[in-house]
């Protein structure tokens, strides 16, 4: 025993984090590597290994003994031998089961015999497989690709695919050099450069589809930018919205010697597809009526893409799996901040699209001054008198927006916008009638959902240039909006317990400062309501990438 240490591994696979031992910090940084954090309270945090987390770390490089060793010297107990077990078995299961091209017939190969043979008899799996083929392995049928992997991964068994990928139609192209056209010196960073390495694997088969997990504001566009060079080929992008479509845009044009004619623009304003066609998910989910067709399915199979990039990947429709599915001989380049879905669906995101390839704690870009220094406050208050029967006589979901609209809520987000006077001010919210009180009160404008295009572009320049430094936004000012002088963030009100939005708006206020000033990320949160109670979920997100989170009465505000 050594009381010392700051973990404790226990035999259901949960691992005890004391935030206040020595070497709390380290650990931390190492822990999401191979664990995902459920719950963090003040003092003792809880990690859980499953085979997920075990997969994807096996696909990110980490061996056994590796993640072992780790575990042994910070913990203050012996491993459980099954946990050690478990360990090792699902780092050996990564990779056991192969998908490889043989004699242009795809196969399911596999150093254990026996394994094949059980899966070749599962009576769920038979339609996977042609039969009658001489092949060292299970004939897989082409168009299955993908589904076969879905199925397998369920039974505990994930499948590295080795197949290969189509090249796609050729792009050729070079990034612009030591400045790009905006005049400011660009090249990729070097976590930037070695996760588009890791991604292309050299032009293996090892590479071409996987998952790099970067923060907001580290430049994940500039990774795709990068995995893209590295294959000089025509390319499908998807992200959250037009906003965002605009931003990848301006970034290619800005950054590659690509032209406007190789740059096209698939939305609701503009249907162009070019070499690099960039749409939007709801573009591509688009139908007329519920049970009718995808209107733009069409759009995979409109150019000989040779890349497809995923934006904020864990927001991947479900209706874009299932073509995902069937698309498995174009290469795939997922970006996100995190992994986490709230549906669950994180196996389905590691075989449609891939392991996560390259993974850099928040911390530690923030250490090395890529991303602001960042401090979390929750500021908790009473609910206003007058709303309290009607909180108590309510279902659990409308509780949860009574006490998100809590009209005390206003005055207090009148002293934080006047305490940071000085500062560029983003107020955020989910619910409309609470924000155009804020922007009445406030004086400030408000952009959502119903904001013309136009309009949004116009206010998000204002706010970059200085003219405009109080912004409220909706949830669409969630994703993919680059407000890089953003420095702090006051969150009135969220989507349940989403650990998703969390990343996605404590992101708008990351991207270093001229100044190197503290970005602050405020949450103003009804206390002794489902809102708390959400607002803790929401928390895990803040505490495992390594950020304090200070909790502090409206009195102390």
């Amino acid at each position: 025993m050594s009381p010392d240490l700051p973990l404790t591994v226990q035999g259901d696979r949960t691992i005890l984090a004391e935030v206040h031992a020595a070497g709390y910090a380290e650990a931390r940084d190492f822990l999401p590597l191979f664990a995902e954090l459920e719950k963090s309270p003040e003092h003792v945090h809880t990690y859980r290994i499953t085979p997920l987390s075990i997969w994807n770390a096996a696909a990110a490089g980490l061996t056994a003994d590796g993640i072992l060793e780790f575990l042994s010297s910070q913990s203050r107990y012996p491993i459980p031998p099954n946990v050690r077990q478990e360990i090792e078995e699902n780092i050996r299961r990564f990779g056991l089961l192969r998908l490889e091209r043989i004699d242009d017939r795809l196969v399911l190969t596999s150093t254990d015999e026996a394994l094949l043979k059980r899966i070749a008899k599962t009576s769920t799996l038979k339609a996977f497989f042609e039969k009658g083929v001489d092949v060292p392995g299970l004939a897989v049928v082409e168009a299955l690709r993908g589904e076969v992997k879905q199925a397998l991964i369920r039974i505990g068994y994930p499948v590295e695919d080795l197949a290969g990928y189509t090249a796609g139609a050729e792009l050729a192209f070079d990034l612009a050099g030591s400045c790009g056209r905006s005049g400011e010196p660009f090249g990729l960073r070097g976590y930037q450069q070695e996760a588009a390495t890791i991604f292309h694997a050299g032009g293996t088969e090892k590479g071409g589809s996987g998952v790099v997990v970067l923060p907001c504001g580290a430049g994940k566009t500039v990774v795709g930018i990068g995995c893209l060079h590295k294959l000089q080929t025509q390319c499908l992008i998807l992200t959250t919205n037009t906003i965002a479509v605009r931003q990848w845009r301006d970034e290619l044009l800005d950054k590659t010697t690509l032209t406007e004619e190789d740059v096209g623009e698939y939305t609701g304003d503009n249907k162009t597809i070019a070499p690099v066609t960039i749409s939007t998910y709801q573009m591509i989910t688009y139908r007329r009526r519920k049970s009718g067709e995808f209107t733009h399915f069409s759009l995979f199979g409109a150019r000989d893409w040779g890349l497809v990039v995923y934006d904020e990947v864990h927001l991947l429709p479900a209706p874009v799996f299932r073509v995902t599915a069937e698309i498995q001989a174009r290469r795939r380049l997922g970006l996100t901040a995190t992994l986490v879905r709230e549906d669950g669906r994180e196996d389905e995101v590691f075989s449609l699209i891939g392991p996560k390839k390259y993974d850099v704690p928040w911390k530690i870009l923030e250490r090395q001054g890529w991303i602001a220094n960042a401090h979390c406050v929750e500021v908790r208050l009473p609910l206003e008198p007058g709303a309290i029967f009607e909180y108590q006589s309510a279902g659990s979901r409308d509780q949860f927006r009574i006490a998100s609209e809590n009209p005390d809520k206003l005055p207090v987000v009148e002293r934080l916008v006047q305490r940071h006077a000085d500062d560029r001010v983003l107020i955020i919210g989910q619910y409309l009638d609470q924000l155009d009180h804020l922007s009445e009160a406030l004086g400030a404008p408000v952009i959502t959902g119903r904001t013309p295009n136009k309009d949004r572009a116009v206010l998000y320049d204002r706010f970059r240039s200085g003219d405009l430094n109080l912004l409220i936004v909706s949830k669409v000012g969630n994703f993919a909006v680059d407000l890089p002088d953003a420095n702090v963030a006051i969150q009135v009100s969220g989507t349940f317990g989403s650990r998703q939005e969390e990343a996605q708006r404590l992101g708008r206020i990351l991207r270093p400062k001229s100044d190197r000033r503290q970005a602050v990320f405020y949450s103003v949160v009804t206390r002794d309501s489902r809102e708390e109670h959400f607002a803790n979920n929401r928390q895990l997100f803040l505490t495992e990438q390594g950020y304090t989170y200070e909790i502090r009465d409206v009195s102390e505000a």
